[in-house]
């Protein structure tokens, strides 16, 4: 069997509400050379009877016998891939129809990048946008990593943003040990960073995923301990010698921290008050 160029990763647990449409959004990729690996984290509602309603070649589903915690599944998802390429989609989460073609288009002529991501739209409940093109503000184009990180560190918060709009190096993930459980909130911001020790950084103008907020992140937005955990991150790379941050970066992230906590809490308010008027709607 040819391997394919990109593999892109769904790790699903209890996913049945919106699983169809994100393997639709998926599967409907301009870029056809990719696999999709989709792992049923012992799910117990419709998740599996979902995935076999879709036939297509370039998909295959795998089980978990019992429910792994977040990092090892999305650890186990990716180490069942296949391509070079890898794009970890959460199950709820949505590509937009070019993104592979232009991810792939990028990171697979030069070796020197470590990581692409692109610009992303935050969605409601009933895929409706909440917010276009957020993210990597002065951060387009190649940059070098150590430049990256210290935007990382005065932004206060992820300016990379969340795994559907990311694609990365398969072999520079496993040397970097994957996904590190002893993070929750900023997981993914971490892998992005040990993976910016292999390489520099691009980043495309255009919105090519769509991160959904649901009831379940409308929680943890609400929870304080994903502010100290960011803070806490930011603390490392501030000390770290290796990225060499200045005072002023330091600075000036603990200044913007406040308010970029802020800004996407207001997107979840949002979301939740259009969530509550789409219930409404369907009651009545």
């Amino acid at each position: 069997m040819t391997r394919p160029a990109v593999s892109v990763c769904i790790p699903a647990y209890q996913a049945e509400r919106y699983l169809a449409q994100t393997l639709r959004s998926v599967l409907a990729q301009t870029f056809e050379d990719f696999e999709v690996v989709v792992l049923d984290n012992a799910c117990t509602d419709a998740t599996p009877e979902i995935l076999r309603r879709f036939d297509d070649p370039r998909l295959r589903v795998l089980r978990n016998e019992s429910v792994l915690p977040l990092a090892e599944n999305w650890n186990r998802v990716v180490a069942e891939s296949a391509a070079p390429l890898v794009k970890l989609v959460c199950a709820d989460d949505l590509l937009h129809p070019r993104c592979l073609e232009h991810q792939h288009s990028v990171l697979s002529r030069d070796p020197g990048l470590a990581l692409v991501c692109s610009r992303r739209t935050m969605v409601n409940e009933e895929a409706q946008p909440l917010s276009r093109n957020r993210g990597l503000r002065g951060l387009l184009g190649r940059h070098a990593s150590r430049d990256v990180i210290r935007r990382v560190v005065r932004h206060g918060g992820n300016p990379l943003g969340e795994p559907a709009a990311a694609l990365f190096r398969r072999d520079q993930f496993d040397a970097v040990g994957g996904f590190d459980r002893r993070w929750v909130f900023p997981m993914d911001l971490v892998l992005w960073i040990r993976l910016l020790e292999h390489g520099d950084f691009y980043g495309l103008r255009e919105s090519l995923a769509a991160f959904r907020i649901t009831r379940q992140s409308l929680s943890a937005a609400e929870d304080g301990s994903g502010y100290l955990e960011q803070r806490t991150l930011s603390d490392e790379l501030a000390t770290a010698p290796n990225w060499d941050v200045r005072r002023r970066d330091r600075l000036v992230g603990v200044a913007k921290a406040p308010g970029a906590r802020l800004r996407r809490q207001a997107l979840f308010v949002l979301a939740r008050a259009q969530a509550g008027r789409a219930g409404e709607e369907r009651n009545g």
